[in-house]
């Protein structure tokens, strides 16, 4: 029995599901998402309850996955996501340029990421960003690349790390 799967949703007053042959979608004050779920996989609305329901066992992987995509599809619309990261290290920095991203993280040259349509950035300081979205999955690919410049290395900590991402560090060599 899908637990996650089984879990009644409930629907905000200022927002919509819909379902048209295999994909859900979801409208909301902040936009709209829609996702494709399994044939087999139906939904029913009463209300502002929302259930997910499976033709047979067959399907239960589908189940829970498609409840999950829905709640967090309907949290996205409402609230929206977002991801904090920090730059820790001497010269390390972040800075927006237009429709880019740069980051100094430590190379011979800036590197440049390309901010994908849906996403908005903010640096409250040159060395904290904070990526926001309705999508959940795209704000939380975007920050774990960006966090991929320059993973937190173990001996000193320097690197891109979540904001309260804790690094374990490694004691050093000792003199004899």
């Amino acid at each position: 029995m899908s637990r996650i799967g089984n879990r009644i949703l409930t629907i905000p007053e200022n927002v919509t599901v819909s379902k048209h042959d295999c994909v859900v979608t979801v409208q909301g004050p902040k936009g709209e998402l829609s996702t494709e779920i399994n044939e087999h996989i139906d939904i029913n609305v009463n209300g502002n309850e929302l259930t997910v329901t499976r033709d047979n066992d067959n399907y239960k992987k589908f189940h829970g996955t498609a409840n999950a995509n829905i709640s967090n599809m309907i949290e996205g619309v409402t609230k929206g996501f977002e991801k904090k990261l920090e730059a820790y290290g001497v010269g390390y920095r972040f800075t927006l340029k237009g429709k880019q991203l740069v980051v100094t993280a430590g190379y011979s040259h800036p590197v440049e990421v390309e901010i994908p349509e849906g996403i908005t950035l903010e640096c409250p300081s040159n060395t904290e960003l904070t990526v926001q979205g309705i999508d959940k999955c795209l704000v939380g690919e975007f920050a774990a690349n960006v966090r991929k410049i320059r993973e937190p290395e173990p001996y000193k900590g320097k690197g891109i790390r979540y904001k309260d991402e804790i690094v374990r560090r490694k004691e050093g060599k000792k003199a004899s």
